[in-house]
């Protein structure tokens, strides 16, 4: 079976509408060149407000990864597709904060958006990005995807299998995890913030690298 305590070591929980708010605000926080990577293009935050108003929680699925302070420091957007004779694809995008980068987690949420396409019965995922994004590419190469390039950009192809018991016992543990971890972290920050409405009483420092409930 799946190493689940690898698995766990990163709390990854599905996204709601409540969340637009917190992806908002991740995405703002890409600078310039990271905003072209994720977008294709130099998304301002007029663009990205209407990206996020666009998100269809019922149809997509959003995972995130979150610090202790609630900060998103990752997420993906798996957005299944419309058209009858794709209808079981899906289409993988991600994006990291810069003081986030090399630990992985852009590897992790494509691990959980592949889990998940799986147990959802998608046959294909495909990512579409510029050539130079050399580090999402790499991704997915390393996952088996088959690379096509053409000039500055790439589409990149995941061939499915069908879900197994391994995959959805999987998923609905990580699930259940990330959401009390998530739980946790915000009953920690609202009874900080309690406490730091009383003079004298200076709050406690808080990490805001690590997304683990117990680090």
């Amino acid at each position: 079976m799946t190493d689940l305590k690898a698995q766990l070591s990163v709390p990854i929980r599905s996204l709601g509408p409540s969340h637009r708010e917190r992806i908002g605000a991740h995405l703002r926080a890409l600078d310039r060149a990271d905003r072209y990577l994720r977008f294709g293009y130099s998304a301002t935050d007029e663009h990205i407000a209407r990206y996020v108003a666009s998100l269809d929680f019922d149809r997509d699925e959003i995972f995130g990864i979150f610090n202790r302070k609630l900060e998103m420091l990752a997420m993906a957007h798996l957005a299944r597709n419309d058209t009858p004779e794709y209808r079981n694809c899906a289409e993988f995008g991600v994006s990291v904060l810069k003081k986030a980068r090399g630990r992985g987690y852009g590897s992790r949420l494509f691990d959980r958006a592949v889990m998940h396409a799986r147990n959802e019965s998608v046959d294909m995922m495909f990512i579409h990005a510029l050539s130079e994004n050399t580090v999402m590419l790499r991704i997915a190469a390393n996952a088996g995807a088959t690379i096509k390039r053409d000039g500055s950009e790439s589409e990149a192809y995941l061939e499915l299998s069908a879900p197994t018991l391994d995959t959805q016992v999987t998923e609905m543990v990580e699930e259940q995890y990330a959401q009390a971890d998530y739980r946790i972290k915000v009953q920690v920050k609202h009874f900080l913030d309690f406490m730091a409405t009383f003079q004298g009483v200076p709050r406690p420092p808080v990490a805001d690298s690590q997304p683990g409930a117990a680090d």
